[in-house]
């Protein structure tokens, strides 16, 4: 399984839209094959970072996710709303085994 983490940080001014195309993209994203789970939150330290956590079967699956049009669209919006001091926020990639503890 293949695990994202993101963030993105907007401004007071860009946050209500920045969450709107947020949700957008994780609504649209879920439908896609591959895709076991795809959401976005809110950082209760930091209310205008959005975080993103999503979960995806393999590698091939986020390679596809990451082609479709609408993702690559939503990136650079996302991008374009952030906050001028974060513009490109964070996101990381793992390769993940579930275990038994």
């Amino acid at each position: 399984m293949i695990i994202v983490t993101g963030t993105a940080t907007a401004s007071p001014e860009t946050l209500v839209e920045m969450t709107r195309i947020s949700l957008e993209h994780v609504c649209r994203s879920r439908t896609e094959e591959g895709c076991i789970s795809h959401n976005v939150h809110i950082d209760c330290e930091n209310p205008l970072r959005l975080m993103f956590f999503e979960q995806w079967a393999d590698a091939e699956a986020l390679r596809k996710h990451f082609a479709v049009p609408e993702s690559r669209a939503f990136a650079r919006r996302l991008r374009e709303l952030s906050a001028p001091e974060n513009p490109y926020g964070r996101m990381d990639v793992y390769d993940a085994a579930k275990v038994r503890v």
